[in-house]
């Protein structure tokens, strides 16, 4: 049934398509629809950064950037649903066409930039939600912020989001929004997170809840740049890293058509990248983090590589686009597989 969703959607342009699909999803469940959709996901409750995951299969962030049809995409049997990437004020990122497909290679590059329509309208939604996973916040700067000054818009969305997440994702690595990958590295990285765990310790006691955060991390860093940033991660205390980010690599996908459209590349090229990132923070993390993995997840064996890389949860996107919701369950019954061997 899947397939010819697919080749209905696949007619219209990728970001028409994706709309259209977030609307059907969200329409869906007000009808009642999209549950009868689930492929079944068996749950195997896990806890990770302190919170307890249903089954270990989430979506990424990027698919539903507002919390729009998060209800939706939660009853098709996602442990937990990561939304964002979200800024201090809505922004409406660059100029289209800003996603292409590159079918032949299950691929996808996008150059979104951000677009979303501010954190007040996320935060409504995610209120007025009835989805009972974990929802996962993912936060970003403003392409009108310095690079200079991205601090205080990643605290503006900490705090804005803090009550209502159950972990916080924060997105240094997207390729769409100049100058953020330097947000990875030295000086600029200390800054931010020494700034962000002195943030989250007083909201906590405002609250009375710990809300873990995440940092989300590029494909495209050489081996010192990862143990660098692990070790920082480690020596600031933050309760996982989300590996990866799109990639600016085209090597997989070269001579194909769209292959050279500017943007962050995704699906199944980038697999075995994301997989080796994840697998060399694993060995400088050395358990004290846990990793999301996340990147060219397309089927139950690369589902099983993030974990045996060193992963606790997963995360799909592209995958899903191009397989539907069977990978979630596929995905799923792959992570077990895995952690039974």
């Amino acid at each position: 049934m899947y397939k010819l969703t697919r080749s209905a959607l696949f007619c219209l342009s990728a970001e028409t398509a994706h709309d259209f699909a977030m609307d059907m999803i969200g329409a869906g469940q007000r009808l009642g629809v999209t549950r009868l959709l689930s492929p079944g996901v068996p749950s195997k409750p896990r806890k990770v950064m302190g919170l307890t995951f249903d089954n270990p299969v989430g979506l990424a962030a990027g698919l539903d950037k507002n919390g729009d049809a998060m209800d939706g995409l939660g009853s098709l049997g996602f442990g937990f649903i990561e939304l964002g990437t979200v800024t201090p004020v809505g922004q409406p990122g660059n100029p289209k066409p800003r996603m292409f497909r590159i079918p032949e290679k299950e691929a996808l590059i996008n150059r979104m930039g951000f677009n979303n329509h501010g954190v007040d309208h996320l935060i409504a939604n995610v209120r007025k939600s009835q989805y009972k996973g974990v929802v996962g916040i993912n936060i970003g700067k403003n392409l009108s912020t310095a690079v200079e000054d991205a601090n205080n818009d990643y605290l503006a969305c900490l705090r804005k989001v803090y009550p209502h997440a159950g972990y916080i994702a924060v997105n240094l690595s997207s390729p769409n929004t100049p100058g953020l990958r330097k947000l990875q590295y030295g000086e600029a990285l200390k800054s931010l997170l020494s700034a962000l765990k002195e943030e989250q310790a007083v909201l906590a006691k405002e609250f009375g809840c710990y809300v873990p955060l995440a940092v989300k991390i590029a494909p495209d860093m050489s081996e010192a740049e990862i143990a660098e940033v692990a070790a920082e991660l480690m020596a600031h205390e933050l309760d996982g890293v989300i590996a990866t980010n799109t990639t600016l690599d085209r090597e997989a996908v070269n001579g194909f058509p769209n292959a050279e459209e500017a943007g962050g590349l995704s699906g199944a090229p980038l697999s075995q990248k994301s997989t080796k990132v994840i697998k060399l923070l694993a060995g400088e993390l050395s358990g004290k983090l846990p990793i999301i993995g996340v990147g060219g997840i397309m089927d139950a064996s690369t589902a099983a590589d993030k974990i045996n890389a060193g992963a606790s949860l997963v995360q799909i996107y592209s995958g899903f686009i191009y397989k539907g919701p069977e990978l979630i369950r596929e995905a799923a019954e792959a992570v077990y597989s895995a952690e039974s061997l």
